[in-house]
């Protein structure tokens, strides 16, 4: 009866024209596994070259495959978000290697389910640390680059729904992600005059085999993803791959201190009789709370 949103156009496919990229050099963190890796090799495809930044070798391993799939260079940096010398160093090797980063996509996060009155304080700060802390220092050193060289540059943040709503489980995580949908509206503002437009892009669910387990398992619990969609599907990687070439692009100048959702109008979705709510350590399968 009901049909929901059509399926993407295939992998490889592009509403940008072949070459939009060429010359261009696109620093992502995090890009060595699920949408971060879609993303850099949608940019590759465009003719981007690609600076891959992540703590692990595993995934930079993972994503300069992938990037030399499609025949475009990459360059890989070991990299703690965390902690801006590295930030600092990371950019100085891809500029000595001639790829002076033009563009950068915030995509490293980290996240995991908890009930607020289970999370440790070091969970807590970890996950502030590398999805608000992170995104704010590697924006930064950015800017300053491009603000000395007097220089154009485009930044894209990746952010989550429960910036605006909160995220019952996930109280470090909407919390810092609300910090970034922030950030990304007062530096479109203080940058834009130098030049430098900053977005936010916030996929909804994207299933990927990158997922972790403790993701795959609630996922898990949920019987029929797609009937729990509007668009009665998941969204596809390559869609929100899609949307960061276009918002990055010469054809979204104008588009500045906005955060596009890709999400099949999931976020929006009410009901108007509101079901019973069953709190979040039910959801999760823990027993009740003890000290």
């Amino acid at each position: 009866m009901y049909q929901g949103l059509p399926e993407p156009p295939p992998i490889g496919a592009s509403a940008l024209p072949d070459g939009t990229y060429d010359g261009a050099t696109v620093f992502i963190t995090g890009a060595g596994t699920g949408l971060g890796k879609a993303i850099a090799t949608e940019f590759a495809r465009l003719g981007a070259a690609i600076v891959i930044a992540s703590r692990k070798p595993e995934h930079l391993e993972a994503g300069a495959e992938a990037i030399a799939a499609v025949g475009a260079r990459c360059l890989t940096v070991a990299c703690d978000i965390r902690e801006p010398d590295q930030i600092a160093a990371a950019f100085d090797t891809a500029q000595s290697a001639g790829l002076t980063p033009t563009i950068l996509i915030n995509n490293a996060a980290a996240n995991f389910p908890v009930p607020a009155e289970d999370m440790s304080p070091n969970a807590w700060r970890t996950v502030v640390d590398i999805t608000l802390n992170g995104t704010y220092f590697c924006a930064r050193e950015f800017a300053r680059r491009h603000l000395d060289a007097g220089t154009p540059g485009s930044i894209v943040n990746i952010g989550a729904t429960y910036a605006w709503t909160g995220g019952p489980g996930f109280a470090h995580s909407s919390a810092a992600k609300a910090g970034v949908k922030n950030l990304t509206e007062t530096l479109a503002v203080e940058w834009g005059p130098y030049g430098i437009q900053v977005n936010g892009l916030v996929p909804g669910l994207m299933p990927h085999e990158d997922m972790t387990a403790d993701i795959q398992s609630n996922l898990a619990r949920t019987n029929d993803k797609d009937a729990c969609q509007p668009a009665m599907r998941v969204g596809r990687p390559r869609e929100l791959a899609w949307a960061a070439t276009f918002l990055a692009s010469p054809y979204a100048r104008f588009i500045s201190g906005h955060t596009l959702v890709v999400d099949g109008a999931n976020w929006q979705r009410r009901a108007l009789t509101m079901p019973e709510v069953v709190p979040v350590r039910e959801q999760m399968g823990r027993p009740p709370f003890t000290l």
